[in-house]
C-alpha cells in the first residue's frame, strides 16, 4: 500500500482519536524513507551531492575530508538505488551552546537572539524561531564566548523531559543559544526545508543518557544513520509533503467541524432536556434518545449524557406522575417518627428537631406528590472527621474518602485498623447495607451507596448518612450526583484550592423527595439509561479501538519495503 491507497482508506478510519498526527509522522516517515515519491534515474546521485558537502565543511581547514558512507542493508531500512546512507552529523556541524549568567538576561535590544528551551514556546514559535526573550549584542557574545549560530540552524532540547517534546526550531536570525540546547547547521547544499523534515523524524529520546536528567551527548546523535536523498528528489520530496500537510489540514478541519456540529447538536439536545418546556418535552426527550446516539461519536461525550440524566431525575421529568402514589408527605411523617423513636430509644445528643428547610433554595418546581427535607431531618449522620485511627498492615479495613467515588464504593485502596482500635473507634453508629457515604473534602461530595457486609470502620472526611425510615437511598444518590445538588453543595462549601463542607452548613440543605414508588420508578428507569450509556461508551471505546487497530495496520503495510509489499499482494 503506497501512500496514495492509504488516503483513499482514510474515511474508514478518520475518526479515530490520534489519526491525523499519526497520518503526519506516517507521511514524513515515507519521506525520508524514499517511498513518497518515485525516483528518477536521471538524477544526481547523493554520492555526488556529499562530495560537494565535504568541500563546503572542508573550507578553512588544511585538508578536504571525504564522507564515509555506512553499507545499505537489504532490509526494512534499505534505501533507494541513488541515495546514501551515512551519519548524521556528515549533513551539518553542531550548533553548541553557552553559559547565560543572570546579569546578562532581560536585555531587550541587540541584534541577535539568545535562546533558551523556553522560548521555544513562545508565540510564532512554532517551526520558525521569530522571537525571544533575550537579545544580545557582538560585546555580551564575546564576554559569555557564545557563538553566534547562522539563520537556517536547527535548535532543540539538549536537557531534560524537553527531549521528547520532539521540539525543532529553525532560526531566522544569528542567534546563540544557551546549554540547554543543541543544534545542527545544515549544509547550504541541501534543501533547508527537507533538513527540517529529517530532523523531525528523529526520536532522540531514543539515544539520551541518564534517568532523573536525560541528556543527549553529541557523539551518539553525530553517528545515528540517516537517508541522503539527491538534491532534485529532496525538492520533489519537501514539494510532496507540503502537499499533504495541506490535505491533513483539510482533512482535521473537516474533523473538527462534524465534531463542533455534533457537539452544538448534542449541546442543544441536553439544553432541552435540562431547561425542559412542559409542553414539549416528550418530543424533546424522545428525539433526543433517539438521535444521541448518533450524535455521540467520542466516550467523553458520555459524561453530560448521564448528568441530563441525573438532573432529569431529580426533577421529576424522566417517570410520569402517578396520582395514586401516596404523596412524600405522608413519607416525611414516618420519617419525623423514625427520627423521634430513634432519640427516645438512644437518648442520642446528635439527634435534634430542626424546622424544615426552605424549599426555595433549590430553585425547582416541585412535581406533584414531591416535598424537600434537609439532611438533618432525613439522616443520621455517623461521621469520625478530624480524628484518624491508628493503621495496621492487616484487621478491620478501613473506609476513607479515597475509596468513595462518584456513585459507586472502590476497595482500592485497602487500609486497615485493628480489632482493639476498632472496638473503640466505631462509637457514634455502625452503617448499614444501602446507607449512604458523602466525602466532605478532597474530594468534595462523592456519594455511594454502602455494599459491604463484613464489619469495617469509617475514616475522616467521609460521613454516613443513614434514613431514619425507609426510603429508596439509590434514589437519594442519583439525586446527590446530579448537577442540582452538586451546585448546591458547592455553594455552602468553603475553601479555595480544596473546598470542602462542615456537618452544620451540610445539615439544612434541602434535598427533594418524590413518593416512595415514584422513586422506585425512577431509580429503576436511571439504571435502564444509565446502562445504555454503558453500551454506548463501551460501543464507542471499541469503535476507537477498531480504528486505531485499522489505522497501525495501515500505516505498519505502508512503511514495508517494496518488496515485501509486492510477495504479500
Amino acid at each position: 500500500m503506497n501512500a496514495n491507497q492509504l488516503l483513499e482508506h482514510f474515511h474508514r478510519i478518520g475518526d479515530a482519536p490520534d489519526a491525523i498526527p499519526r497520518l503526519r509522522r506516517f507521511i514524513r516517515d515515507l519521506a525520508v524513507r524514499g517511498k513518497l515519491v518515485p525516483q528518477d534515474p536521471k538524477d544526481e546521485p547523493a554520492s555526488e551531492l556529499l562530495k560537494r558537502i565535504a568541500t563546503e565543511k572542508a573550507r578553512g581547514k588544511r585538508q578536504e575530508q571525504d564522507i564515509p558512507e555506512i553499507d545499505n542493508p537489504d532490509g526494512p531500512t534499505a534505501l533507494p538505488r541513488n541515495w546514501s546512507l551515512i551519519p548524521l552529523i556528515a549533513l551539518g556541524s553542531w550548533a553548541i551552546g553557552a553559559g547565560f549568567p543572570k546579569n546578562e538576561q532581560g536585555l531587550d535590544d541587540g541584534p541577535y537572539f539568545f535562546l533558551k528551551v523556553s522560548d521555544m514556546n513562545l508565540p510564532g514559535n512554532e517551526k520558525y524561531i521569530t522571537t525571544s526573550n533575550n537579545r544580545i549584542d557582538d560585546d555580551a557574545a564575546a564576554r559569555m564566548r557564545a557563538k553566534i549560530h547562522p539563520p537556517g540552524t536547527i535548535i532543540f532540547p539538549k536537557i531534560g523531559g524537553a527531549i521528547a517534546t520532539n521540539k525543532r526550531r529553525i532560526l531566522t536570525k544569528g542567534s546563540a543559544i544557551d546549554n540547554n540546547c543543541l543544534g545542527i547547521t545544515f549544509s547550504k547544499e541541501l534543501d533547508a526545508e527537507w533538513a527540517y523534515l529529517l530532523l523531525i523524524t528523529l526520536d532522540f529520546t531514543q539515544y539520551q543518557a541518564g534517568t532523573a536528567v536525560p541528556a543527549l551527548q553529541q557523539g551518539v546523535l553525530e553517528q545515528i544513520a540517516v537517508g541522503l536523498p539527491p538534491l532534485a528528489e529532496q525538492h520533489r520530496i519537501v514539494a510532496k509533503v507540503d502537499e499533504l500537510m495541506i490535505l491533513c489540514n483539510r482533512l482535521e478541519a473537516a474533523r473538527d467541524e462534524r465534531e463542533t456540529t455534533r457537539d452544538r447538536l448534542t449541546a442543544g439536545s441536553l439544553a432541552r432536556l435540562n431547561a425542559p418546556d412542559p409542553e414539549t418535552f416528550q418530543d424533546g426527550a424522545r428525539f433526543a434518545l433517539n438521535a444521541l446516539p448518533v450524535l455521540t461519536t467520542r466516550p467523553e461525550q458520555i459524561k453530560p449524557l448521564r448528568q441530563t440524566i441525573l438532573n432529569l431525575a431529580v426533577r421529576g421529568k424522566i417517570v410520569p406522575q402517578d396520582p395514586k402514589d401516596e404523596p412524600a408527605s405522608e413519607l416525611l411523617k414516618r420519617i419525623a417518627a423514625g427520627k423521634a423513636e430513634r432519640k427516645r430509644k438512644t437518648g442520642d445528643a446528635r439527634i435534634k428537631f430542626e424546622p424544615d428547610p426552605n424549599p426555595d433554595e433549590l430553585a425547582l418546581a416541585l412535581p406533584p406528590g414531591w416535598v424537600v427535607q434537609s439532611f438533618e431531618n432525613l439522616f443520621l449522620f455517623i461521621d469520625y472527621r478530624g480524628n484518624t485511627p491508628p493503621k495496621t498492615h492487616e484487621g478491620i479495613p478501613l473506609i476513607t474518602a479515597k475509596n468513595i467515588r462518584m456513585g459507586y464504593l472502590n476497595r482500592e485502596p485497602r487500609e486497615y485498623i485493628s480489632e482493639k482500635t476498632f472496638k473503640t473507634w466505631m462509637t457514634r453508629g455502625f452503617p448499614e447495607i444501602g446507607d449512604l457515604f458523602f466525602t466532605t473534602e478532597a474530594p468534595l461530595a462523592n456519594v455511594c451507596l454502602n455494599d459491604i457486609s463484613e464489619p469495617f470502620a469509617l475514616a475522616q472526611r467521609a460521613i454516613c448518612f443513614q434514613p431514619y425510615a425507609k426510603i429508596d437511598t439509590k434514589f437519594l444518590m442519583f439525586a446527590l450526583m446530579s448537577d442540582l445538588m452538586q451546585s448546591l453543595i458547592d455553594a455552602h462549601a468553603t475553601g479555595m484550592t480544596a473546598k470542602g463542607i462542615k456537618a452544620a452548613n451540610l445539615k439544612p440543605l434541602p434535598i427533594p423527595i418524590p413518593p416512595l414508588t415514584e422513586q422506585h420508578r425512577i431509580v429503576a428507569k436511571v439504571d435502564e439509561l444509565m446502562a445504555l450509556c454503558d453500551r454506548l461508551e463501551a460501543s464507542l471505546t471499541t469503535s476507537n479501538d477498531t480504528r486505531r487497530r485499522l489505522l497501525a495496520a495501515l500505516l505498519a503495510e505502508g512503511l514495508l519495503p517494496d518488496k515485501v509489499q509486492e510477495q504479500a499482494a
